[in-house]
């Protein structure tokens, strides 16, 4: 099994947060390469340049062989790739084809369709290479994720003799994209079909990003999740901002065609505004930005049924998240009342980890996991 490095550091390769922040990800989970993703920062000058510049490093990649940066510089140019451009789709393909066909072509994983509903969830799953099995871990990411993405964590796990399981539920890679499922509050009925279809008792399960407040929901519902992990938590959406902004923000979903028109104005003003919020629509198969801030609002504290979990708990969280702010990591601390057990982490800078997910620090995160899991078990 191939040994991927978890580089430590988190750097300012780009002016523009969110794609410092793309750019930090795949280099901080062992895909990419630093002087690459430094020298490409400095020809992008605007989102219209990411894609061609990705695409661009992507094809230099596979011209030299090195089929895991190919990968993932193909998914990083599809990740910011409006949802009606026609190379989303592609970009997506080429990502895939070159992971299983290439990067991780004689690794030990298996791909599995798991029925669900009246169509399909895919997953990976990933066993041991120690005799002895230590339990199973099941991973998801979140909002826009695909579990492609997660092998370097997986890989970890697996090295350590568990055996380990990825699945996209609705929303989610090819669960959204191949099999036309939108994002789901709901996360117990996906988490009930990998648990079945797997056969699976006394489980550890890893929610990463919104995959943080989607592990509480599932774990809530399901007495087979015995141990929780939250990389990242978010609680409540709409308890994310301050309070003016929720106030502003309740005002603007009374009035749809308000909400509507200040989303057409926003995404004519900037491109992150119109990914954004486009990016929002297509995750949830919504045709106005109004149905899909009102079904965001669904992931909240009443939703999320903290008071049911009754699993081991661990959430990690960064102390400069620019996504989900620290607040919320305690909210979620004091709503887990009847949980068996609640440790929890906030990274900082000194450790290189105080960033969305441990990004800039994922060697350190999954060792914490692991010693808390061993524990626990």
């Amino acid at each position: 099994m191939k040994k991927l490095n978890f580089p430590v550091g988190y750097y300012d390769f780009h002016k523009e947060k969110i794609m410092n922040f793309q750019l930090n990800r795949w280099y901080s989970l062992g895909y990419t390469d630093f002087e690459e993703t430094k020298e490409v920062a400095k020809r992008i000058h605007k989102f219209e340049d990411w894609k061609p510049e990705m695409i661009q490093l992507a094809q230099k990649s596979l011209n030299e062989n090195r089929f895991i940066s190919a990968a993932f510089y193909f998914r990083a140019a599809e990740f910011f790739t409006l949802p009606y451009d026609p190379d989303k789709d592609k970009l997506y393909d080429k990502f895939i084809d070159l992971f299983y066909n290439a990067a991780f072509k004689d690794e030990p994983l298996e791909r599995f369709h798991i029925p669900y509903r009246d169509t399909l969830l895919p997953a990976i799953r990933i066993k041991p290479q120690e005799e002895e099995n230590k339990g199973t871990i099941v991973i998801h990411g979140g909002f826009d994720s695909v579990i492609e993405e997660f092998y370097s964590m997986a890989t970890y796990f697996a090295d350590l003799g568990y055996d380990v399981i990825m699945f996209e539920g609705p929303g989610q890679g090819a669960a959204l994209k191949k099999y036309n499922l939108p994002l789901t509050y709901k996360w117990e009925k996906p988490a009930k079909a990998v648990l079945d279809y797997f056969r699976l008792d006394n489980v550890t399960w890893l929610g990463i990003s919104m995959g943080g407040w989607l592990c509480f929901r599932a774990a809530a519902f399901e007495p087979r999740i015995k141990r929780v992990i939250a990389l990242s938590v978010a609680f409540d959406y709409m308890q994310i901002p301050n309070t003016v902004v929720q106030l502003i923000a309740k005002l603007f979903l009374k009035f749809p065609s308000l909400l509507n028109y200040s989303a057409d104005l926003k995404m004519k003003m900037s491109y992150q505004n119109k990914w954004g919020i486009n990016n929002l629509m297509y995750i949830t198969k919504t045709k106005k930005a109004i149905e899909g801030s009102n079904y965001m609002l669904k992931f909240n504290e009443k939703n999320l049924h903290s008071e049911n979990v009754k699993s081991d708990v661990l959430i990690l969280s960064g102390a400069e998240d620019h996504f989900i702010p620290l607040k919320m990591h305690y909210k979620q601390i004091a709503a887990l009342k009847n949980a068996k057990s609640i440790e929890d982490h906030v990274f900082t800078r000194k450790d290189q980890a105080q960033n969305h997910c441990q990004i800039g620090n994922i060697g350190l995160a999954l060792d914490i996991m692991s010693n808390w899991i061993n524990k626990k078990s």
